[in-house]
């Protein structure tokens, strides 16, 4: 049987066989998670996030000679910009920047010829980025898992599209399976950026208990808190929410945030994460939790994401086609 294939402007601008993304989740895609995505034919992103280098130069290795891409949360960048010629010396197929202003990088990526991938919580970060010269949007919506904007998917994709035209955008936020990727594709995007349905594959970083706790768990699970950034010790800009499985450390938050600032807190939140206790431990997935039936390797992910998205597309196509049938009938 012939592999789906689903073909849009995004492939051949980014050398891709499917309109893929594997969302760049900071400390979870690392090397060998990005390597299987791109493998299978879809782009797969280090989640280069906070910018360590030690830890991205070990994943680099890790993704041998794979065509990759990387990510970097952009505010944290700022204060690190030395990890881009980090990056860059790998000569990935494209660096995705989000949460800040991209001005800076464009030049320096595309100079090393590289493609510039903003993700953008809102229509007027959209038309910056564009401004700014980035080659592919990704409009995030708030069901992501992870820090996102406060816009919701659905509204906010053909709302980008409308106003980056002819930009190629990508969806991400609340995707998990070939309905979503289909539902995107006819919203006018041309591809999609998963996070959570690959935080449960074989390849990604997150601990077992996280990933079966990730399998487990609904949408109807997830909150949005600031305790694990306290926790972290990060200090996010206004405006973005970090979506995760509610759990005994979100509930805890919630009633005495003043805890969250000490040195016991932070101690006892590292071994709990260490440990994989996912009581108190970050699990960041989102809304479309309840779409992970398993832990699966990446590939398998990819190849059944994109035929299940073209049986939809196929199946719209006919139903259309039979609907125009009838109505030219009766007239």
């Amino acid at each position: 049987m012939t592999p789906a294939h689903l073909e849009t402007p995004l492939n051949a601008l980014l050398g891709l066989r499917h309109p893929v993304l594997l969302a760049p989740m900071a400390g979870v895609a690392g090397g060998a998670l990005a390597a299987a995505v791109s493998r299978a034919g879809a782009l797969g992103l280090i989640g280069g996030g906070y910018c360590d280098p030690e830890w991205l130069g070990a994943e680099l290795e890790m993704a041998g000679r794979a065509d990759i891409g990387i990510g970097f949360i952009t505010w944290r960048l700022d204060e690190i910009p030395a990890v881009l010629e980090l990056a860059l010396a790998a000569r990935p197929r494209a660096v995705l920047l989000s949460f800040g202003d991209i001005t800076p990088y464009v030049a320096p990526i595309h100079a090393a010829g590289a493609r510039v991938i903003a993700q953008v919580q809102s229509v007027a970060q959209a038309r910056a980025a564009r401004d700014a010269g980035a080659d592919v949007i990704v409009a995030q919506g708030r069901e992501a898992g992870g820090h996102a904007g406060e816009r919701a998917t659905l509204a906010l994709v053909p709302a980008v599209v409308d106003a980056v035209a002819p930009l190629p955008v990508v969806a991400a936020g609340g995707i998990a399976d070939g309905r979503g990727l289909a539902a995107v594709l006819m919203l006018g995007a041309c591809g999609a950026m998963l996070g959570s349905r690959f935080y449960a594959c074989a390849e990604s970083l997150a601990h077992p208990h996280a990933k079966t706790r990730a399998v487990e768990a609904s949408g109807d699970d997830t909150v949005r808190s600031a305790a694990f950034d306290r926790l972290r010790g990060w200090h996010w800009p206004p405006g973005y929410a970090l979506r995760t499985l509610a759990n005994e450390t979100t509930r805890r938050y919630a009633i005495a945030p003043e805890e969250f600032d000490s040195r016991a807190a932070r101690e006892r939140f590292a071994a709990a994460s260490a440990a994989g206790e996912v009581d108190h431990a970050a699990v960041i997935v989102g809304e479309a939790a309840d779409l992970i039936s398993d832990v699966s390797p990446a590939a398998a992910v990819v190849e059944s994401i994109v035929a299940a998205a073209a049986a939809v597309l196929d199946g719209a196509g006919r139903h259309l086609s039979a609907a125009r049938i009838d109505a030219a009938a009766r007239e």
